[in-house]
């Protein structure tokens, strides 16, 4: 089934291209079938691009898809043209009265920040607390689930000595959690970060499940007992090319970076970057688009609440 998306989207163009089936909301307002409503907060400067690796990963479910694009509130974009944010995104008291199946809040190049240095550190909690009772299940990205994991459960946000930068192997801890259903017991998954999370802090929580976790990288994936909060350390959804750019970017700036792991064959930059993510990130948003949001939210979208979603069967 398609992604209904805003008309006009640039991603439409891209991802057209690549052969994935999208809809514009004008010809889906036509079809008589209740799509799943996703939203998702974008804290990326370069936003377009960020639509555009969400809505791929999106794209595998058979499962109809009705996006909408958030951001916070008179915050602009220094690197997204104004006109783009004013035409395709709604700000959180636009859509704060209605009821979401799934949200996806995106990372942010904030790692050696406080998250009180954040100036939208207030409204991104308002957010998250929101989510609790219109949200069926919501997906936390890099810094965001450094954010969410500090702000609901208590569990510190560390800065690294060095930033972890590359593509990194990760070992299934509860092979039979539904989120990985399907999954190799080893794969790989992107990294470009300063902050961490200790993986003892999340085991001592009770209501918290560490999926998946790296000897390099640390914790990976984890949950709460009712799939209803989603922490995802790394970025499955990045295209082949992200870490190179950032790469260069750094090197442009006089950064000095190193050079990201596991990515340029013979760590020869010349060479095309190898990609063992793809099926990965696929599977991990199709498994929570129909475990964790299809199958757990109402038929009535408004009947979404703090007690209606029943905990998912993590055996």
């Amino acid at each position: 089934m398609p992604i209904n998306i805003p008309d006009n989207l640039p991603a439409i163009g891209i991802l057209a291209n690549e052969n994935i089936f999208l809809m514009p909301k004008s010809k889906a307002s036509h079809q008589d079938i209740r799509p799943l409503r996703i939203l998702m907060l974008n804290l990326m400067p370069k936003k377009s691009e960020t639509e555009t690796h969400f809505l791929r990963m999106l794209s595998n479910s058979p499962l109809q898809i009705e996006l909408e694009l958030m951001r916070i509130n008179d915050h602009d974009s220094k690197n997204t043209p104004k006109q783009h944010t004013d035409s395709f995104y709604r700000t959180f008291n636009e859509v704060n009265q209605q009821k979401y199946d799934g949200l996806i809040i995106t990372g942010a190049p904030l790692g050696l920040m406080t998250f009180e240095e954040v100036t939208y550190w207030s409204e991104l909690k308002t957010i998250m607390d929101w989510s609790k009772t219109n949200v069926t299940s919501t997906i936390f990205v890099c810094w965001a689930a450094l954010a969410a994991a500090w702000h609901f459960h208590g569990i510190k946000k560390y800065c690294r000595k060095e930033k972890l930068f590359g593509v990194f192997e990760h070992q299934i801890i509860e092979p039979n959690n539904p989120i990985m259903r399907g999954a190799d017991d080893y794969f790989w998954a992107p990294h470009s970060r300063n902050g961490e999370i200790r993986r003892d802090e999340i085991a001592a929580n009770a209501n918290l499940h560490i999926i998946a976790d790296s000897e390099e990288a640390g914790p990976y994936l984890f949950m709460t007992s009712n799939g209803r909060q989603i922490f995802i350390m790394g970025h499955a959804e990045y295209d082949p090319c992200c870490l190179e750019n950032e790469y260069f970017r750094d090197l442009e700036e006089g950064v000095d970076p190193k050079l990201p792991q596991n990515y340029f064959p013979n760590d020869d930059i010349t060479n095309d970057p190898i990609v063992r993510w793809r099926s990965h990130g696929n599977l991990v948003f199709t498994n929570w688009l129909n475990y964790f949001v299809y199958q757990q939210t109402p038929f009535s979208i408004d009947n979404i609440n703090h007690q209606f979603c029943k905990p998912t069967n993590l055996s």
